[in-house]
């Protein structure tokens, strides 16, 4: 199987080195950058450089992962959807709803599969929880909490063309929600703030965030996300229910410490390539299958778009002092 790879930045790197693992995987990587690439394959050894993404899409490809910028990702989906390509797409597929319609569109009139990269599908913490929960062993879900706190912002660069805060982080919550309970989310009441650096202000966007998720069955869902949460990098899903409560993401390495303390602090992890490594093997061997025709698509465009649609009703939310309603934005 031959896979290409657009993107060889961070997160394209780490993609190229697991898809390298797989069994009879044949990887090529191509960038805007064509020495990254190049100095990608060095590195990697069994992979090969493509000079330019044309010479990716010429290749003879069987499938195409997107781990390009974010900017570049609607095209490049697009492109392999036309070419008959199943793709895997790091989120998001587009930077507006628009653009993610479009492809979901332009997918289901092309009948090419496409997967979209929210890991947390396949982490085994919120697998289980899900499990949990369809079960029934929880009873009926009152609350679940959510959490996304980054130890570090990131570069003034990149937030000015993340989308925010709820498009760039919160966007995880909300599929992770989606995914573990099974409902959908109808109304959102959403906050910001700015205590950090002034950068994030200047570009309209915040540093800390909250909402209140209300679902289809009257659960409530309560998310917060932060760029600056000193302790390290902690990722975590409770569910609480009538009969039982559970927390997803909650081992020796969440950097929470007890009141009066027990032990001592832990050695948190380092970010999000390092918390979710299993998930992301799993879910590009889940993208390998479906190239070969043995799997659907774990998380198709329009679980994508429905992702979307919240956290874009969250960012009213946040600007109008508002609750929003889903139907105000869905399509």
């Amino acid at each position: 199987m031959r896979i290409g790879l657009a993107g060889a930045g961070r997160i394209g790197a780490f993609h190229a080195a697991t898809l390298d693992g797989l069994p009879s995987v044949e990887v090529i990587v191509a960038d805007v950058r064509p020495e990254g690439a190049r100095a990608l394959a060095a590195r990697l050894g069994s992979v090969r450089p493509a000079e330019t993404v044309d010479d990716l899409f010429a290749s003879d490809l069987d499938g195409l992962v997107v781990a390009a910028a974010t900017g570049a990702h609607a095209g490049l989906v697009t492109r392999a959807v036309d070419a008959g390509l199943p793709v895997f797409c790091e989120k998001p597929l587009a930077s507006d709803i628009d653009g993610t319609f479009q492809i979901m569109t332009a997918a289901r009139r092309a009948g090419v599969p496409v997967q979209v990269g929210f890991q947390r599908r396949f982490d085994s913490g919120h697998l289980a929880a899900r499990d949990a929960v369809a079960s029934g062993r929880l009873g009926w879900i009152h609350t679940l909490n959510s959490a996304t706190l980054d130890p570090a912002p990131p570069p003034r660069e990149y937030i000015a063309r993340s989308g925010g805060l709820f498009r760039d982080c919160v966007i995880h919550d909300v599929d992770a929600i989606r995914f573990v309970t099974g409902r959908e989310i109808v109304r959102v009441n959403a906050t910001g703030a700015n205590k950090g650096d002034a950068y994030f202000r200047e570009s309209g966007d915040v540093d800390t965030a909250a909402a209140v998720l209300t679902l289809d069955d009257d659960t409530l869902a309560l998310v917060s996300a932060t760029r600056y949460n000193g302790a390290g990098y902690d990722v975590r899903l409770e569910v609480h229910g009538s009969k039982d409560s559970i927390v997803a993401g909650q081992d020796a390495r969440t950097p929470l410490t007890a009141v009066p303390a027990h032990d001592g602090p832990a050695v948190p992890y380092g970010g999000f390539m390092e918390r979710f490594a299993a998930a992301y093997t799993a879910e590009l061997s889940a993208f390998s299958r479906l190239v070969e025709g043995r799997a659907e698509s774990a998380c198709t465009p329009e679980e994508a778009l429905e992702a979307f649609y919240v956290v874009e009703a969250c960012e009213i939310s946040r600007r109008e002092g508002r609750a929003v309603e889903l139907a105000e934005v869905r399509r």
